[in-house]
């Protein structure tokens, strides 16, 4: 797949880098020619130099041609003006844009523009870690009625199957971390001491979900 990505600070080149190992073809835009320099030598996909989105620029860099298109420039104007174009204009279905501004990347979610709220995210990726029991959403769906969350879960679970713990507490485990890496959990999988238990959760049953998590089997639903 042939991939526009508008931005080449850190995100953007290292973004293109990945897409490049992956086998897909990128072209990267940029209004500084400065900026390619962190795509070192080694890469082999088209330096656009321009404005994101501006038409004539997405053309030179194959936007009629491509499959996906990423807004991570520094500005979130600029951002959501070009995954607008790239999408109402050259009608390039996966789009995203980087926004810093989370008030604004909540609205844009909404108007069914993707977007990585890059504060945001950060923020709640630490919460994560400083308050383990809190069930801070990892996602959420535009109509705001679904998220997956890391839920922390009670030691008393452990060596208690997945099925059970989806059984009594009512939500869907959508995967689970283990040494750091991720997997999907069968039936038959049993919970682990040290097991980051992540879930598909409606969002007004996150409390209830939290409490239920917190107690062991059979107290769940009690």
């Amino acid at each position: 797949m042939h991939v526009v990505i508008m931005g080449c600070g850190r995100v953007g080149s290292t973004l293109a880098h990945s897409l490049e190992q992956q086998g897909h073809t990128v072209a990267v835009i940029d209004q500084d020619p400065k900026a390619f320099r962190r795509l070192g030598s080694g890469f082999g996909g088209r330096r656009v130099t321009g404005v994101g989105f501006d038409q004539d620029t997405l053309r030179e860099a194959g936007i009629e041609e491509a499959g996906a298109f990423a807004a991570v420039s520094s500005g979130d104007n600029s951002n959501i003006i070009a995954a607008r174009v790239a999408r109402e204009m050259f009608g390039i279905e996966n789009v995203a844009a980087r926004i810093y501004d989370p008030k604004r990347a909540e609205v844009y979610q909404r108007l069914g523009i993707p977007t990585v709220a890059t504060v945001r995210w950060t923020s709640d990726q630490m919460m994560r870690r400083l308050l383990p029991s809190g069930a801070e959403p990892l996602w959420r769906d535009p109509s705001g009625g679904v998220q997956l969350a890391e839920v922390h879960t009670s030691e008393a679970w452990v060596g208690h199957k997945v099925s059970s713990l989806q059984e009594e507490t009512g939500v869907r485990v959508a995967f689970i971390t283990r040494l750091g890496e991720a997997t999907l959990p069968t039936s038959q999988t049993v919970l682990q001491e040290g097991d980051l238990v992540h879930v598909m959760v409606r969002c007004d049953s996150v409390a209830a979900v939290e409490a239920a998590f917190a107690k062991g089997p059979g107290e769940a639903q009690s």
